[in-house]
């Protein structure tokens, strides 16, 4: 009778000990996926570069949210789906090698709500929203190279060097068209400038300085001889 009642409390202890790790294994399996299904959303969009077939870039670009906290892939269509986000704000990017792509900021409620707005890194409070799910199209080509200037008749005429010598050209050719210097009232004003350029009338002028310096003078000794010859003949008659 002994035995029977220690069988019986030891079956009884079994079937509790059973029970409670059912139920805790119950609530570990279920707590984690209703709490992950109630706070993570996922982002929808598709990109497209314009005249260009998706099979032809898709397999080399990448979506990215947040830099690289989730990572997106593409699928044939151009299409993609990040999933396992939780609720907050995000700035979606489209990485390639190739084309480049606007980003686009993503906000996500509490309850999933998605909002897509224009990134505005300067004016945070400006909110321009966009359509969701996400349509990105590309906006050109990278450029990984800066095309070299070429030359042009523009760069040469508007070198300074050019610019000082043509310009008092200019000045000198239609000056007299545009000024009458036939006229008495022009030549009077003329000489008086010319008269207060040099207001020291002792000083001689440099071009007739240089005219006698580089002139050629007369011999003296044939001048001196024609001066002493009448001279002579005289004192010989005397």
């Amino acid at each position: 009778m002994v035995n029977m009642t220690s069988t019986e409390r030891v079956l009884s202890w079994w079937q509790l000990c059973t029970v409670w790790f059912a139920a805790c294994a119950a609530f570990s399996d279920t707590d984690p996926e209703t709490q992950t299904d109630r706070d993570s959303f996922r982002i929808e969009g598709r990109a497209v570069v314009p005249a260009v077939q998706p099979h032809d870039w898709i397999s080399a670009a990448r979506v990215l949210v947040d830099g690289e906290e989730h990572i997106g892939f593409f699928r044939t269509d151009g299409s993609f789906v990040v999933n396992d986000i939780p609720s907050g704000s995000y700035v979606i990017q489209i990485v390639s090698p190739s084309y480049r792509f606007e980003p686009i900021r993503v906000d996500i409620t509490s309850k999933g709500k998605m909002r897509a707005r224009v990134v505005n890194y300067i004016k945070t409070a400006v909110v321009e929203c966009l359509p969701y799910p996400l349509q990105m199209k590309s906006t050109g080509h990278h450029l990984y190279f800066t095309i070299r200037q070429s030359w042009g008749w523009a760069d040469f005429l508007m070198n300074p060097m050019v610019l000082f010598m043509v310009l008092p050209l200019v000045v000198i050719l239609l000056l007299p068209k545009v000024i009458n210097t036939n006229g008495p009232e022009t030549r009077r004003e003329m000489e008086q400038s010319m008269h207060m350029l040099n207001p020291n009338h002792e000083l001689p002028d440099v071009s007739e300085f240089m005219t006698k310096l580089f002139s050629s003078k007369p011999s003296p000794k044939h001048g001196g001889s024609v001066g002493r010859g009448p001279r002579g003949a005289a004192m010989k008659r005397r």
